[in-house]
């Protein structure tokens, strides 16, 4: 199995997501929240495509990087989830070293709220990634779906209606 950034992200806010995500349950394709999101994404920079790039790489996929001055950029609609989105971008920096770009740092963007925030990879850091990787795996592979959070957690996420359908 290959670990994503989407992995590390949904690991670090709900490990029920990161089960049902993981193993093929997709809820993102009907929220109007995610769905606002890729239009904060695609809209908020219009010209962004034009100077930077997109990478696949080692099964990250990064929508906007700077080749020129080493950048990763993340744009997110909320600063809500920032410990996660923070880690996310982190696990993009440690896979681009394996392949052996080196010296990157991050950039989150929060486009909605004009704030943006620097992300920098620490040995510190890559202890916890390796760490983290091991129990996403663990998790991803288990036999049962682990519990739901709190339901006042779960408000604006995309998988509410599945977890809470019994309710």
């Amino acid at each position: 199995m290959t670990t994503t950034g989407t992995h590390f992200n949904y690991y670090l806010i709900c490990h029920r997501k990161l089960w049902l995500f993981a193993n093929g349950i997709n809820m993102e394709n009907n929220s109007d929240l995610v769905y606002e999101g890729k239009l904060i994404h695609e809209n908020s920079y219009e010209r962004r495509s034009e100077k930077f790039e997109e990478v696949e790489i080692g099964g990250i996929k990064i929508d906007y990087f700077d080749r020129k001055n080493n950048v990763v950029h993340e744009i997110k609609k909320s600063d809500k989830k920032e410990q996660a989105h923070e880690w996310q971008v982190k696990y993009y920096l440690y896979v681009l070293e394996k392949h052996g770009v080196m010296g990157t740092t991050g950039l989150l963007e929060y486009p909605r709220l004009h704030k943006t925030h620097t992300v920098e990879l620490t040995d510190a850091d890559r202890n916890d990634i390796a760490r983290m990787e091991t129990e996403i795996e663990q998790l991803i592979s288990a036999e049962g779906c682990p519990p739901a959070l709190t339901r006042s957690k779960c408000s604006s996420c995309s998988y509410f209606d599945f977890c809470w359908s019994g309710e």
